[in-house]
């Protein structure tokens, strides 16, 4: 009879560890797993950075103060003040545009929606700017030569700007190092533009106005057609 009531101790000492063990362990799983996947309401913060597995950048969601400069071939820009918004990275680690914005009184506002092209700067652009003189707002599109890319242009630039040239002569010289072609131009704007004139403004290869259909400051519905210098070409001359 002894014998038994000990085996039967022995056998619910057994159960109640066994079962200890068991319910030790469905906690720590339930925790491990809410850890995982946390759920907030609400959240305040400066900034919040999306990678991958490896710590690649993806996406940075920022304010002002805590803005990415921006990458190209994985290495950051210069620290420069940019606006608070959002910047994409593609997998070169090449920041590949973004949608920024801002507006205060002394500045005016801006917000802005860009798409670069691969290995270079902003080739369409969807934005809204205004100041205290002129407002703008519409779709702009570039072209950008894709041996001059992002790096070259950083890395010539540097140069330039370490022997004082200006704005002007620094395009220059980039037109000479580019065989006298422009290293970027504008080939197409549909918006308003600073001068209130609505419409669709096309240009050249050379960023040269070419086609202009638009609807001026009075209301005047106007079409223009131009040479390379700016001037009018009348109906009865074109082929």
């Amino acid at each position: 009879m002894e014998e038994k009531i000990a085996k039967d101790v022995r056998f619910l000492k057994i159960y109640s560890a066994l079962l200890t063990v068991g319910i030790i362990s469905f906690f720590i799983m339930s925790f491990v797993y809410s850890s995982n996947k946390k759920h907030f309401e609400e959240i305040d913060v400066e900034r919040i950075n999306i990678v991958e597995d490896n710590g690649d950048l993806k996406m940075v969601i920022s304010n002002q103060e805590k803005q990415h400069p921006g990458l190209v071939d994985g290495e950051a820009l210069l620290e420069r003040e940019r606006p608070p918004g959002i910047i994409f990275f593609n997998e070169e680690q090449d920041e590949v545009g973004g949608l920024v914005y801002q507006g205060n009184k002394e500045e005016g506002a801006l917000m802005v929606l860009s798409f670069d092209q691969f290995k270079n700067d902003q080739v369409m652009q969807l934005r809204y700017l205004e100041s205290k003189k002129s407002r703008t707002y519409g779709l702009q599109l570039w072209d950008r030569d894709q041996n001059f890319t992002s790096t070259k242009v950083i890395n010539v630039l540097d140069s330039l700007q370490r022997l004082d040239y200006s704005r002007e002569e620094i395009r220059e010289k980039m037109r000479k190092i580019n065989n006298g072609e422009p290293v970027a131009a504008p080939r197409l704007f549909a918006g308003k533009k600073r001068n209130k004139s609505v419409g669709l403004f096309i240009q050249d290869e050379s960023g040269n106005d070419r086609i202009r259909i638009y609807v001026d400051e009075q209301n005047k519905p106007q079409i223009e057609f131009l040479n390379k210098k700016g001037e009018e070409i009348p109906f009865s001359n074109l082929k």
